[in-house]
């Protein structure tokens, strides 16, 4: 297994309800979703993805689960990993989905024009 495929369409299912547009890539050995051409949320093992707003990245940790995304063994910025125990409620994994879809609008997109 890749990736947590019932976590992605979970994390699918609250981005349709919110009618969000959405589109996914696979990377990273996961599953990216990019909303308005930025990376978003994903899911890389069984971890959830998000990327969040850098000011709140400290706060957001100290919530169960959460801790900086280290993919290359080293902290990036705006970007958390959350392991199921932070995300195994639908409650909690709304707040993380909407915590990333409210600092999207302000990020920015690596997308070259």
């Amino acid at each position: 297994m890749a990736y947590n495929e019932y976590l992605a369409d979970r994390v699918k299912y609250l981005l349709s309800h919110k009618t969000r547009n959405f589109s996914e890539k696979k990377m990273m050995g996961g599953l990216a979703i990019m909303v308005e051409d930025k990376m978003c949320l994903g899911v890389i093992k069984n971890d959830l993805m998000a990327r969040i707003d850098p000011e709140n990245q400290d706060e957001a940790k100290k919530r169960q689960g959460c801790r900086d995304m280290d993919f290359t063994h080293r902290p990036m910025k705006g970007y958390i990993f959350v392991d199921p125990t932070g995300y195994d409620l639908d409650a909690d994994l709304e707040y993380w989905v909407d915590l990333a879809l409210e600092f999207n609008p302000k990020a920015k997109s690596s997308k070259k024009g």
